[in-house]
């Protein structure tokens, strides 16, 4: 008995240990080994992460990430989630990158995460309603700007004192303003155009536009020098052979991969 309770401890101790190692399998080893890697976005996002009508998911974002997968030779699996959990979720290792318009523009976030060479450039913009008389961001101070409360935006409407409405995204972001629960917004730059582009009888206008842009790229925990060295690779080489062009102008009628 004693010998059969051993072997048997002994062949849990092995599963265990062999669960943990692929459990803790880092991202460089599933990219060299032609493996699959798992890539957080919101699939809510358009241009850069969303639905077309088939259902697909699609956008300039995921466009770009597919196009990095298949100059690596791996395979991609995306996983739908919403923004303010998203880094969290990265953090806790539930998928290895981050694919969601984003630049690391904080400092704790500098602190955790890494960012691949930018794939896109934008700015902030400051949308309102066409009525509106704000012109510059200081006048949003004690005003209610809708929000998602831990993008780079929703950081930018706290420093300029707006009282935060949190919500998912541009597309509830805008809704809020246009039934009078909000009364402006800060996203993306290219991310309104298109809004605007889409839906011109939209009750919306960009305000105020940063003169500044930052540049987007892939978002992987710290510790992932080598997996990124490769990502960027690949993206330096899909800009010069005119990929990035070519996805920019499918998706915003322009490159935007360049500052």
């Amino acid at each position: 008995m004693f010998k059969k309770i051993s072997a048997l401890t002994l062949v849990a101790a092995t599963l265990a240990t062999s669960s943990f190692a692929m459990a803790k399998e880092s991202l460089i080893e599933r990219i060299n080994q032609k493996g699959v890697i798992t890539v957080g976005t919101e699939g809510t996002y358009a241009p850069f992460t969303y639905h077309d009508e088939s259902g697909k998911l699609t956008g300039y974002d995921v466009e770009v990430t597919r196009a990095v997968a298949e100059k690596l030779g791996v395979k991609v699996e995306f996983k739908e989630t919403n923004w303010d959990s998203m880094l969290a979720g990265l953090k806790a290792e539930r998928f290895d990158l981050v694919a969601n318009q984003v630049a690391l523009t904080t400092p704790e976030r500098q602190a955790t995460f890494d960012k691949s060479e930018a794939y896109n450039w934008s700015g902030a913009v400051l949308a309102a309603p066409k009525e509106s008389k704000i012109t510059a961001p200081e006048q949003v101070k004690g005003l209610r700007a809708a929000q998602s409360l831990t993008s780079n935006y929703g950081e930018l409407a706290k420093k300029y004192e707006a009282v935060l409405v949190p919500v998912d995204g541009l597309a509830q972001s805008i809704k809020v303003i246009e039934t009078k629960r909000a009364d402006v917004t800060f996203n993306d730059s290219l991310a309104v155009l298109d809004y605007l582009k889409k839906n011109p009888k939209a009750d919306l206008a960009i305000v105020w536009q940063s003169a500044d842009k930052v540049g987007a790229g892939l978002v992987a925990n710290k510790g992932n020098q080598e997996a990124l060295a490769k990502i960027d690779a690949a993206i330096v080489e899909l800009q010069k052979e005119g990929t990035l062009k070519k996805l920019g102008e499918q998706f915003f009628g322009q490159d935007v991969s360049v500052k």
